[in-house]
């Protein structure tokens, strides 16, 4: 492992310890403004697709079909995990009717996990692609795609919960908030 490697390992690992402190209570869930992260995402990821694809050197052959299943692979993936992820997350309603939202620690741990593989394997994957005969940009835009896809899924299931939970109806994963 490089030098050049720890670095993002490194701020991965403050940004673990930052984030679970940040969530150790619940915070208030704004579900009409649930839209802006996930679109921010998308956007952000196309436009780092995008630019990946415009930069000096880059291939623009056209992805074949093993290439085109890596991508369709990295979304499916992110769509599971975002979903798992989304699941975890603890959405309370307050005596109030506001909601409140505490994600889960595992769920933290995966998404800082997740990341951190990515990580690690960029290299190794970058120089045995051409050894399985797989696009290495393909495999990057695979991890972007996930990335993507998690957020967007998470949000999508936090705001069915949410607006379910809103309207009156039961969901398994809320739990009433006491008046203290």
């Amino acid at each position: 492992m490089t030098p050049q490697q720890y670095g993002p390992l490194i701020g991965i690992g403050i940004a673990l310890l930052v984030i679970l402190l940040r969530h150790q209570k619940p915070r208030p869930l704004r579900v009409q403004y649930m839209w802006i992260v996930p679109m921010l995402v998308a956007v952000g990821i196309g436009f780092g697709l995008w630019g990946m694809s415009m930069a000096p050197g880059a291939s623009h052959a056209p992805f074949g079909i093993d290439a085109w299943a890596i991508l369709a692979g990295g979304l499916v993936l992110g769509a599971a995990a975002g979903y798992q992820r989304g699941r975890m997350t603890t959405i309370e309603r307050a005596p109030d009717g506001t909601l409140l939202a505490q994600a889960s620690r595992l769920g933290i741990i995966l998404i800082v996990a997740l990341i951190a593989s990515r990580s690690l394997l960029r290299p190794w994957l970058e120089t045995h692609a051409s050894d399985w005969h797989l696009n290495a940009l393909a495999i990057q835009d695979a991890f972007l795609l996930f990335a993507a896809a998690m957020v967007i899924a998470q949000r999508v299931e936090m705001f069915i919960r949410a607006r379910r939970i809103m309207a009156g109806k039961p969901d398994d994963h809320v739990e009433a908030a006491s008046a203290v």
